[in-house]
């Protein structure tokens, strides 16, 4: 049954993508080139209504009581239509905001889905969020939103690395009898494999906010439902599994804060920017970022199983790895390099 919403999910993908790029040339929905973009070429975009398309038809047929999950749907249906009207009429931040916000909201308040408590090692105190369970697990959905759309750079990028946190979630549903995890996990990589057929280099059409969007708040939900109200330990999980887009996210802060600059501004310094700056091929780029985030998804695994001290230590060896790799691909900037500049003083004679 598993297998067989994943197929049904990617051959409807497949069928479905290139109806939606030519309905996005009709709305408008295109890409024209930019000193930011890395494309020469206009392109359509809003590709994720065929993502998601093929995930809402899926769910529809091997869900036996969908009603269930209505919270879950509709929200992904206020993200989709966010996303679409961002992809045709180029929406401004804090419109594009509130929409996942409200995203946030129906799956929180009319769902239910909210992280109350963490166990916290070492002592055998729980910490309970009480009040601020909710906007705690409302940023955690809208971050986690964005930080898929901050890494859509490069053909298949966005798209290869969700289907990798999805096929670790999923993995780790599996192995914890959870079964509506796995089951959603694996009918959004399907309908995602069927539509990177298109959107791997060279690319016919893009996700654009419409994929990005979908499948930033698919993850974020599933990561909740599948690691609420554990252990703090459990709770890093989903953080390693996302590793790549967080990371990508948290440096562009500190990048925009050390160059003195709008947290909002856009930029050409993210990840596969700098990778492409330092002569790997656009495809070469795409591929070493799967790397990246194949190598974090088996990091959570382990993670999942390690004793207390075991964990513990594969965290700090993950952060100071993030942070060598970070200084050296001149991520922040070409003068951030604390921790190098320290190692190169040990070194010296």
């Amino acid at each position: 049954m598993l297998i067989g919403a994943l197929l049904v999910a990617f051959l409807l993908s497949i069928f479905l993508t290139p109806f939606v790029g030519k309905l996005a040339f009709k709305l408008g929905a295109t890409d024209k080139p930019n000193e930011r973009k890395v494309h020469s070429k206009i392109m359509p975009r809003m590709g994720g209504l065929a993502i998601f398309l093929s995930f809402f038809i899926t769910f529809l047929l091997f869900m036996n009581d969908f009603r269930e999950q209505l919270p879950l749907l509709v929200g992904a249906l206020v993200i989709i239509l966010i996303g679409m009207a961002d992809d045709i009429f180029e929406l401004r931040a804090a419109p594009k905001f509130l929409g996942q916000v409200l995203a946030a909201l129906i799956i929180v308040l009319w769902g239910g889905l909210e992280v109350e408590f963490i166990n916290l090692p070492f002592f055998t105190d729980t910490l309970e969020f009480g009040v601020l369970s909710i906007p705690i697990t409302i940023l955690w959905i809208v971050s986690i939103i964005n930080a898929i759309n901050l890494i859509d750079g490069l053909d298949g990028l966005a798209g290869g690395v969700s289907t990798i946190a999805l096929v670790t979630i999923a993995t780790m549903a599996l192995i914890k009898g959870d079964l509506f995890v796995a089951m959603v996990a694996l009918i959004v990589i399907g309908s995602t494999l069927g539509f990177l057929k298109y959107n791997f280099h060279p690319a016919k059409i893009f996700m654009g906010d419409t994929g990005a969007l979908f499948l930033g708040y698919i993850i974020a939900v599933l990561s909740l439902l599948g690691f609420k109200n554990v252990t703090m330990i459990s709770l890093i999980v989903p953080i390693i599994i996302l590793g790549v887009p967080i990371s990508d996210t948290f440096f562009a802060i500190i990048r925009r804060v050390v160059n003195k600059q709008p947290i909002s501004a856009a930029d050409k310094s993210h990840l596969h920017h700098c990778l492409i700056n330092l002569g790997f091929t656009h495809k070469q780029t795409v591929l070493l970022i799967y790397a990246l985030a194949a190598c974090f998804g088996l990091a959570a695994i382990i993670f999942s199983f390690a004793t207390m001290w075991g964990a513990l230590i594969l965290v700090t060896g993950i952060l100071l790895i993030i942070e060598i790799f970070v200084e050296k691909i001149g991520l922040v900037n070409s003068n951030y390099q604390p921790l190098l500049k320290i190692l190169n003083f040990k070194n010296k004679p």
